[in-house]
């Protein structure tokens, strides 16, 4: 397999830069193949969360070449019985991933096709055998690599299992009628403070809604009112004055919050899950 022909390697995790953990995994992926290529999402996914680690594979994934190798890895139950596996989504796409929710949104909304548990007595670093902490390193960024390089192909993983035994966690579905949408807060974009809903923005305008329109948002946390007022829908944050809130089309084109040059995350207080949602309708 020529070097061009060899799949990229994405890597997101909750490792951060503040230790070796990173330079670790390519250091292994590297030993494995020197040709392959390497390349970041993020590693500043929060600690232990597997729904953001789901979202932000769902956000990325689809913008990567065909072929691509998702390596992702927020791991709490690192060295226990939970399943390592890797996932080949209905587009073309593996995901390697320890079976703990990060496929959520990836299932939900993209499809996977076929799932299969990483053999580790083949697929794990030999030089580290005794270690049961850094599967980022060990299983994932090995395994990632062995299937990079046409080491091993797609059966050489490991043993298929169900697609419908992967662990995921409970997306409430957005709903809609004439003049009324409502949904959750699904995820942050945590450096300008924009809170995202799971609201398609075709959904919004499907219900009678269009650019330029005045909106009632409630917001809610379980049973406490987090926002109730009115802001425009509209494409974009400069459509309104500096610090109005505003709805708007984000860049997966589904509904989301913001204050314009300001933060509505900070502002409100607000955060995401299936607890926080939202209800819009004609203000």
């Amino acid at each position: 397999m020529s070097r061009a022909d060899k799949p990229i390697l994405v890597f997101q995790t909750d490792f951060t830069y503040a230790e070796g953990a990173v330079s670790s995994m390519y250091g292994v992926v590297k030993t494995v193949d020197r040709e392959l290529e390497i390349f970041d999402g993020t590693h500043e996914l929060p600690k232990f969360d597997t729904w953001s680690a789901s979202y932000r594979l769902y956000q990325s994934l689809q913008f990567w070449p065909k072929g691509t190798i998702y390596i992702s890895v927020v791991d709490p139950g690192v060295g226990t019985s939970r399943r390592a596996c890797v996932a080949r989504t209905t587009d073309g796409y593996y995901v390697v991933t320890p079976d703990n929710g990060a496929l959520t949104h990836v299932k939900h909304y993209i499809g996977i096709e076929e799932v299969r548990e990483i053999d580790e007595t083949v697929n794990r670093y030999p030089a580290t055998r005794g270690v049961a902490v850094f599967g980022g390193r060990d299983v994932f960024g090995y395994t990632a690599a062995r299937l990079a390089s046409g080491i091993i192909d797609f059966e050489g993983v490991g043993p298929a299992y169900p697609v419908e035994e992967i662990v995921v966690h409970d997306i409430p579905e957005p709903s809609a009628e004439p003049g009324c949408v409502s949904g959750i807060l699904e995820i942050d974009d945590p450096n300008f403070g924009n809170a995202w809903t799971n609201i398609p923005t075709s959904l919004f305008e499907k219900a009678g809604f269009a650019y330029g329109d005045r909106v009632h948002v409630l917001l809610k946390h379980g049973e406490e009112t987090v926002f109730d007022g009115d802001m425009q829908f509209d494409r974009s944050f400069g459509f309104v004055a500096e610090g109005e809130p505003i709805l708007y089309n984000n860049e997966l084109e589904k509904l989301a919050l913001a204050v314009c040059q300001g933060s509505f995350i900070e502002r409100y207080g607000a955060a995401f899950g299936p607890d926080w949602t939202i209800g819009i309708r004609r203000a």
